[in-house]
């Protein structure tokens, strides 16, 4: 059953308490299911790095004006993402906010990121609604977490995808609340990488190159609301309902979670206790 959240204010405030679900929309037709429900910079570099080096370093940053938008979200735009290629290779940090204007991001602009899916012991899969605050694909239906691996020692660690586990267990906390102490790097399963570009809106979007993490466990929920608008576990037939409703725009679903769950989800979900046959950390699958 879906939980709704409220935030504490217009602007949000993380911390606040999160109260018990109550119907997410003003009348049952509009509800989900049909029915009223709860809720750093590299040196040396030659060929293919160099010349992606080289265009970001020619892009010229836009000015955007952010007075509008919702001031704990503007705040993380200050968050340092990870550069990269387009196999992958680190080639310099830049902003949140440079990272998701569509000005950059037609010029080339490519970050790393992260897409969690987690189930618990009944392999029902936690989805979360993004926050009206969110500056990228607001309201939108998605995964249980969606983030970068930001420009910092422990998060830059490239043996078995150490940093960007880490980073998903930052975001996580940040974003459900869950202790960090209940998912811990070592029991996330990095699968595989997808390569994807996606407006949002005529100033933000997406260019990502996603590491697609998987963890099995009972957790406990405390959502941030200005992270969060509502979330639920879900079976395999209620994520199909809600892809369907999506196809019928009556519900929004961010890109990255449709073409996951068009291509790939249903047929890890089916093996989760033997996702490894599934690895594959040499191809980035172009979407």
């Amino acid at each position: 059953m879906w939980r709704v959240l409220r935030r504490a204010v217009a602007l949000g405030r993380r911390g606040a308490a999160v109260p018990q679900g109550r119907c997410c929309c003003c009348c049952c037709r509009r509800c989900v299911w049909g029915r009223r429900q709860p809720l750093a910079s590299a040196a040396g570099l030659s060929g293919g790095k160099a010349r992606a080096e080289r265009a970001c370093a020619a892009i010229t940053m836009p000015e955007v004006n952010t007075d509008h938008l919702d001031e704990q979200q503007v705040q993380l735009l200050a968050e340092m993402c990870i550069l990269i290629d387009e196999n992958d290779n680190k080639i310099g940090a830049d902003t949140k906010k440079n990272c998701h204007l569509n000005e950059n991001i037609d010029k080339g602009l490519l970050h790393r990121a992260f897409s969690v899916f987690l189930f618990n012991t009944e392999n029902k899969l936690l989805l979360q609604q993004r926050s009206n605050a969110k500056i990228t694909f607001p309201d939108c239906f998605t995964n249980t977490c969606c983030s970068h691996p930001l420009s910092h020692p422990l998060e830059l660690e490239e043996n078995a995808a150490m940093g960007v586990r880490r980073a998903a267990q930052r975001r996580l906390k940040a974003e459900l609340g869950i202790p960090m102490e209940q998912v811990m790097p070592e029991e996330i399963s990095y699968l595989t990488r997808i390569h994807y570009k996606a407006k949002s809106d005529g100033i933000w979007g997406e260019h990502e190159i996603d590491y697609i993490l998987f963890v099995q466990k009972d957790v406990t929920l405390s959502p941030d609301p200005n992270e969060i608008q509502s979330y639920c576990y879900v079976t395999q037939k209620e994520l199909k309902q809600l892809l369907d409703k999506a196809s019928k725009n009556e519900v929004k679903i961010t890109p990255w979670f449709k073409l996951i769950a068009e291509t790939f989800l249903f047929k890890w979900w089916d093996n989760l206790p033997n996702l490894n046959k599934f690895v594959d950390h040499e191809k980035i699958h172009r979407m």
